[in-house]
C-alpha cells in the first residue's frame, strides 16, 4: 500500500466510524453497551482512528503543489477562515441540534450564525478544509481535509434526517425558519441577517487570531494576518 493509500484508508476509517456509530450502529450498540458503555466504545474509536490519520499524514511525503499559491489565495483564505471562526464559536450558543441543549428546534431563534445556515458548525469545519486545501494542495492534505468536509456536510444532512425523526414537528419548524446552505434563508426571506452577539464576533475573532499564529510554531510557516506581519 502506497503512503497515500494509507492516509486514505485511515482517514476514511476516521469518517466512516464517525458516521455508522452516530447513525446506523448507534441504537444497537447502545442497547448492547448501555448509554455509558457506548459514549467510551464511541471515544475510543474516534481516537483510535484520528491517531491512525495524523500518524499516516506524518508519515506520508509531501508532494509537490497542485497549483500556485499566492498572495490573492491567501487573503481570500484569511478572511474565510475568519468566517469560520465566527461560525464555529457562534454555534456554541442557543444551538438546538446541540446534545442536551436547552432550547427546542420548534422555539430557537434563527438569529446570527442560524440566520445563515443551521448547522454554523458543521460549515466551519468544512471551510476549514476548503481553506487548507487551497494553500496546502499536497495529496496527503487534499484527503485529510477532503475527508473533513465530507464527514461535516454530510454529518450535517444525516442529522437532520435523524433530528426529523426525534422531533418531527419541532425539527421541521426549525427547518423551515433556517437553511442547510448558507445565506438560503435569508435569500428567500425566512431569517434575517444580523444579531450575532459578542460571543462569536469576538470570540470568532480571538480563536481566528490565535489559531491563525498557531501555525508558526506549529507547522513553521505563519497563516492568515501574520503572514504580512511577522
Amino acid at each position: 500500500m502506497t503512503d497515500s493509500m494509507t492516509v486514505l484508508a485511515a482517514a476514511a476509517s476516521f469518517a466512516g466510524s464517525h458516521f455508522l456509530l452516530s447513525h446506523p450502529l448507534r441504537a444497537p450498540l447502545v442497547r448492547a453497551m448501555g448509554e455509558k458503555g457506548f459514549l467510551a466504545f464511541y471515544s475510543l474509536i474516534a481516537a483510535l482512528t484520528l491517531g491512525a490519520t495524523v500518524w499516516a499524514f506524518r508519515r506520508a511525503p509531501t508532494t509537490a503543489f497542485l497549483w500556485e499559491v499566492g498572495d490573492g489565495l491567501w487573503a481570500f483564505v484569511t478572511v474565510a477562515m475568519l468566517v469560520a471562526s465566527i461560525l464555529l464559536l457562534g454555534s456554541f450558543i442557543r444551538n438546538p441540534a446541540l446534545p442536551g441543549a436547552a432550547a427546542s428546534a420548534a422555539t430557537a431563534q434563527a438569529r446570527g450564525v442560524y440566520g445563515i445556515t443551521r448547522h454554523p458548525m458543521m460549515w466551519a469545519f468544512a471551510i476549514w478544509g476548503a481553506c487548507h486545501i487551497l494553500v496546502y494542495p499536497v495529496e496527503k492534505n487534499i484527503i485529510v481535509a477532503g475527508a473533513i468536509i465530507v464527514l461535516a456536510l454530510v454529518g450535517a444532512a444525516l442529522q437532520d434526517r435523524k433530528k426529523a425523526a426525534l422531533d418531527p414537528d419541532g425539527w421541521q419548524a426549525w427547518q423551515a425558519r433556517t437553511s442547510y446552505l448558507p445565506f438560503a434563508a435569508i435569500a428567500a426571506d425566512r431569517a434575517q441577517f444580523g444579531g450575532f452577539g459578542m460571543h462569536a464576533i469576538a470570540g470568532g475573532i480571538l480563536v481566528w487570531l490565535l489559531a491563525t499564529w498557531a501555525h508558526i510554531p506549529a507547522a513553521g510557516w505563519a497563516a492568515g494576518i501574520w503572514r504580512w506581519l511577522v
